[in-house]
């Protein structure tokens, strides 16, 4: 449901873009606009346009982040984490059993 929510959204800011566009076209056509300042006019609704998608990005990714935290699946970092923890681990059972070995094989 969140994807097809998403996915509606940014197809209808792609579909905006184009509309914005044609419409800008239509006021110069009929010589309400010069082309500057349908070029200034478009070029300022697209950084608006910008700034609405970072913001709409940034809730979008916090929601997720949110999500993901009530469901308790653990982060890429997490893992990562304790990935490197075994590792560290698992290295020095291998040192002592090596060295557990050797005082076997003295004895």
């Amino acid at each position: 449901m969140l994807f097809d929510t998403i996915r509606k959204a940014l197809l209808a800011g792609l579909g905006m873009q184009e509309k914005v566009k044609e419409f800008i076209d239509d006021v110069i056509k009929k010589g309400e606009l010069s082309e500057a300042q349908g070029a200034t006019l478009f070029k300022e609704w697209m950084g608006k346009a910008e700034e609405s998608s970072k913001s709409f990005n940034k809730t979008i990714s916090e929601l997720i982040s949110k999500a993901l935290e009530k469901t308790n699946i653990p982060t890429r970092d997490e893992i990562d984490r304790l990935s490197r923890k075994i590792q560290a681990i698992s290295s020095r059972v291998r040192k002592l059993e090596g060295g557990a070995t050797e005082e076997k094989s003295e004895e």
